[in-house]
């Protein structure tokens, strides 16, 4: 019954695949190739009206799960299972609770590297098909790129929205679809969690930032057009969020509960246009959002627990028939009004199709199944849901071939033509915003000893980090004597001047910034290092806003991410590799009167 550690290394045979699911696979893979149309609806609502109640009931659940293997996870993530869900492994929840998906997480030690992640997704299918009218699991995770990754290297990383949309080009904002697309589905996860919807128009907005495309909703809307179809071309469903808009707000839905306060009118101006792209996309799903937004449901509750808004604008409105999911349950955002139990039985009632991640699965599980069995939801409501997630799992070949080929990884995931697209793409965006006296590109020869100072925050999964070491590297790399400093997010006095003493003994500076603010170390750092005379050039490795609070730097690039393709991306432009190219998604005000604004949006340097 257990395999190794490493999970199911033998791909199963297209004959187990067929007794497994016990010729429901067989019945459906007569509708042709993966991406012809859905199979006739009426086989699909055959097999739903074979479906127990409980089985409804499990597909519409997608959950976490510990461990890197779906029958013999390590012992710490056994323990983790048991303590959290109630089970020890993947193969245990999906025998319980019949989950129609799992969501992978790095945290949860799903995503160590690709072949064991294939590895993983194989043997949480068989676990599925193997059981009495066993289905095949829709697999999916926070692939966003940038800031926001669960698969890391060897895999291809990206740069993140904000960056695609300082580069503005649609065919690369395709073409990261396409590639990322392959990659995830080479390792068995057929649904990705972006890209994201939302139009960034707060700069304190703490939790979507540069993980949006930006602030111009026709910029948005067509780069989400053009990563979904490159996302699903390759077989993939993307899933834009979060509905309906995220982008105006400075509380984080994970830990509070957000209020919107758009007009009807300028939310269907700013925030609904991304979505409407995205649907005329064709998107295969839509996540929501745990905000409130009283212009469309003044109730007081949150757009996922929202029948006006989900069924009312998302269905009715705008025409959307695709998968709803909802964004995790374990938010504050969500679980702030309600109890953990009624949440579930709400969402399904306001039009959600998949409830994604649930602290408690038991409660959340049994709560639905009560509310069906003393009618407050009808099983037809469960049934168009179910049939939902079953025609998305049809259109992404999920009944006809579930399983990967560890040859497919190989051939796939982090190829060299990969990366170096990555690469190309990353060079378009970093944004140069100032340059006194024509100092970038700096001259090896004049300068050839250079300081790296600064930020170093945690490096997002599966990149090399720490940002001071992959920028004194890339630089190196580049000619030039580099070393690296970290300073920190919060530079002490005593940090500053050990930092400063060593800018004294270098050629130049160059300053990775992360989110300063006016009263921040950071800036006190970049204004002592200025003063020593030394020409210094300052990196913000995350939001662009971090120019406006620098005004004594001599040269400012936005890179957007302290992601490795970013960063490397910003040493050749300083190197004068490549010129800059990117021009400002958002845009800056000025510290001292944000009402003022210091660089437009479209505004950027070149050499």
């Amino acid at each position: 019954m257990h395999d190794t550690g490493t999970g199911n290394t033998a791909q199963p045979s297209r004959r187990t695949v067929l007794a497994a699911t016990a010729g429901v696979t067989a019945a459906l893979a007569a509708a042709g190739p993966a991406h012809a149309a859905a199979p006739d609806d009426s086989r699909l609502r055959a097999l739903v009206s074979r479906m127990t109640l409980q089985e409804k009931v499990g597909q519409l659940f997608v959950m976490r799960v510990y461990g890197h293997s779906a029958t013999a996870p390590d012992q710490a993530d056994i323990d983790a299972n048991l303590k959290e869900i109630g089970v020890r492994t993947a193969a245990e929840l999906l025998a319980k609770y019949r989950v129609g998906g799992i969501i992978y997480f790095a945290w949860a030690h799903n995503t160590r590297e690709p072949h064991q992640i294939a590895d993983l997704s194989n043997g949480i299918q068989k676990a599925s098909l193997e059981l009495p009218r066993g289905l095949p699991v829709l697999i999916s995770t926070d692939q966003e790129h940038g800031i926001v990754a669960r698969v890391g290297k060897p895999a291809t990383l990206f740069p993140g929205a904000m960056a695609v949309g300082a580069g503005g080009s649609r065919s690369d904002a395709r073409a990261l679809g396409r590639i990322a697309g392959a990659e995830l589905r080479a390792m068995g996860i057929r649904q990705d969690y972006s890209p994201v919807a939302d139009v960034n128009v707060n700069p304190a907005n703490p939790v979507i930032g540069v993980r949006s495309f930006g602030a111009d909703p026709r910029a948005v809307s067509a780069l989400v057009a053009a990563e979904v179809a490159g996302y699903q071309g390759a077989g993939v469903a993307a899933t834009a969020k979060h509905f309906p808009g995220h982008g105006d707000t400075n509380v984080d839905s994970h830990t509070g509960f957000p209020t919107i306060t758009h007009s009807r009118e300028l939310w269907e101006k700013l925030d609904a246009p991304p979505f409407r792209a995205a649907i005329a996309a064709g998107i295969d799903s839509i996540m929501t959002a745990h905000l409130m937004v009283p212009a469309l449901d003044d109730s007081g509750d949150p757009a996922t627990l929202s029948r006006p808004i989900l069924t009312g604008i998302l269905r009715e409105r705008l025409g959307y028939d695709g998968v709803v999911v909802t964004d995790s349950l374990g938010m504050e955002g969500v679980r702030s009004k309600y109890g953990d139990a009624r949440v579930p039985v709400l969402a399904l009632k306001a039009g959600v199709d998949q409830l994604l991640n649930p602290p408690d699965l038991d409660l959340a599980w049994n709560a639905v199944l009560t509310a069906v069995r003393e009618g407050e939801l009808t099983e037809d409501r469960l049934d168009t849901s179910v049939l939902r997630v079953l025609r998305l799992k049809s259109k992404l070949g999920l009944f006809r071939s579930p399983y990967v080929g560890q040859g497919g990884v190989d051939r796939t995931v982090g190829t060299r033509a990969h990366l170096a697209a990555a690469d190309r793409i990353a060079e378009r965006t970093t944004t140069l915003l100032v340059n006194e006296g024509r100092l970038l590109p700096l001259s090896r020869r004049r300068y050839p000893k250079v300081l790296v100072v600064g930020a170093d925050p945690a490096s997002p999964s599966g990149t090399t980090g720490p940002p001071t070491g992959v920028l004194a590297g890339a630089l190196g790399e580049l000619g030039f004597t580099a070393t690296a400093l970290s300073t920190g997010t919060a530079p002490s006095a005593a940090t500053i001047a050990k930092a400063v003493a060593a800018a004294r003994e270098a050629d130049a500076v160059v300053v990775a910034t992360y989110n300063v603010t006016s009263g921040s170390g950071q800036k006190a750092l970049v204004e002592q290092l200025v003063a020593t005379g030394r020409p210094v050039v300052a990196v913000a490795i995350r939001n662009p806003y971090d120019v406006a609070q620098l005004p004594s730097a001599p040269a400012c690039l936005v890179a957007y991410s302290w992601t490795d393709v970013e960063l490397r991306s910003a040493a050749r432009v300083i190197a004068g590799r490549v010129k800059p190219r990117g021009k400002l998604p958002v845009p800056v005000q000025r510290a001292d009167d944000p009402e003022q604004v210091l660089y437009p949006v479209g505004y950027g340097l070149s050499y």
